[in-house]
């Protein structure tokens, strides 16, 4: 099928981006958490992206275009995500931690990042029809007013900063560096619809129950071919 280029091309710049990436923020700790959870509609221009106390995180990816994505996590605020998904999983709530130092709210917020950015890359294919590939999520978890900048490598830099909510209003920050780029649009199409992981799941277990195909019938003269072979010695 031939193409016909938009008379008037849409254009996605990095506040397209970053309105994805913020969506898949908001998605994935939401049903994680079971609440709710929002972002600002005022987004900040920055110059440089860093990591801050207390809990820092950041995933570089590659790809169709490239970026840096780090979420600075107050204690209060990572308190709450790691607590409320672990009770959502059936934790106990004497099993908790007890502090957003311990190396299993780390592990947990990590795991969540890496959910967040595989959302983002999953939507970045869908909608962009391009692909980005991710590192493993870093976390570091700072009890003191420490300040790291991470360096992505980056020819022509954006940084943009966005404020998030928990259900309980503690405050978080997200902040995003990309090289900046713009996705024209030369033909209308529809973006792939996500994948259901359920109906997946449904469709698996109900080809698993499905009974086996009966053998074929044997074709009439069948038998009367076998006793001729047989009284011929073959």
């Amino acid at each position: 099928m031939n193409a016909t280029p938009a008379s008037s091309p849409v254009v996605y710049g990095t506040e397209h981006v970053l309105a994805s990436l913020c969506n898949s923020v908001t998605r994935v700790l939401s049903v994680a958490t079971q609440g709710s959870v929002h972002y600002s509609a005022m987004v900040q221009r920055i110059t440089k992206t860093c990591l801050k106390p207390d809990i820092g995180c950041f995933v570089l990816f590659d790809g169709g275009f490239s970026g840096l994505v780090i979420i600075n996590f107050s204690a209060a605020a990572a308190m709450e995500i790691y607590e409320r998904y672990m009770l959502s999983m059936g934790m106990a709530p004497a099993g908790l931690a007890r502090s957003f130092t311990s190396d299993e709210v780390s592990n947990v917020m990590g795991e969540l990042m890496n959910q967040v950015v595989g959302d983002f890359a999953s939507k970045v294919r869908r909608e962009l029809q391009t692909h980005i590939t991710q590192n493993q999520p870093k976390m570091l978890a700072l009890n003191q007013p420490v300040v790291l900048s991470v360096d992505a490598n980056l020819d022509q830099p954006e940084a943009r900063r966005v404020t998030f909510y928990t259900d309980s209003n503690n405050i978080f920050y997200l902040e995003l560096a990309i090289d900046r780029t713009q996705f024209i649009k030369l033909y209308d199409f529809e973006p792939q619809e996500a994948p259901d992981p359920d109906a997946l799941m449904a469709q698996v277990a109900s080809g698993a129950r499905a009974p086996a195909p009966a053998a074929p019938a044997a074709a009439p003269g069948d038998d009367d071919t076998d006793a001729l072979l047989r009284s011929l010695g073959m």
